[in-house]
């Protein structure tokens, strides 16, 4: 039985997008994304939060327009498959990355702007673009 995977996190953009073409000529863009996740102790009242960092790839027309558009800060929704990923870090620690190849990008705003900014959509990638 075939399985089936689709994963939505809304957060900032941690840097700037960079933009690379595979040696066949397929545009991919990668980015992070910091979601930011808070709630009060309920044994202390104080205030709590946690940062999960995500890698984003976007493949082909996506790929074009992340990189046109995707800047460092603003807050953005990402949806697509995640893929996490061990690995030792230089420190000899065991480490962990969360990856999303992204099927849709929608823009939220910038940071600041909260609920009230304006909300773009842009086209996502076919599901034959994907390169798996």
């Amino acid at each position: 039985m075939a399985g089936y995977q689709y994963t939505i996190i809304i957060g900032n953009v941690g840097r700037d997008p960079e933009l690379r073409y595979t040696p066949s000529g397929v545009a991919v863009c990668d980015f992070s994304v910091a979601v930011t996740r808070r709630w009060n102790d309920r044994q202390t009242n104080e205030q709590r939060e946690k940062t999960t960092w995500f890698k984003v790839s976007a493949w082909r027309n996506l790929a074009e327009t992340a990189n046109q558009y995707v800047r460092k800060g603003m807050q953005i929704m990402v949806a697509g498959e995640v893929d996490a990923s061990a690995y030792m870090g230089q420190d000899g620690q065991p480490r962990a990355t969360l990856e999303i190849t992204a099927r849709d990008i929608k823009f939220l705003g910038r940071r600041g702007e909260g609920e009230e900014g304006a909300a773009a959509e842009y086209p996502a990638a076919d599901a034959e673009d994907l390169p798996f």
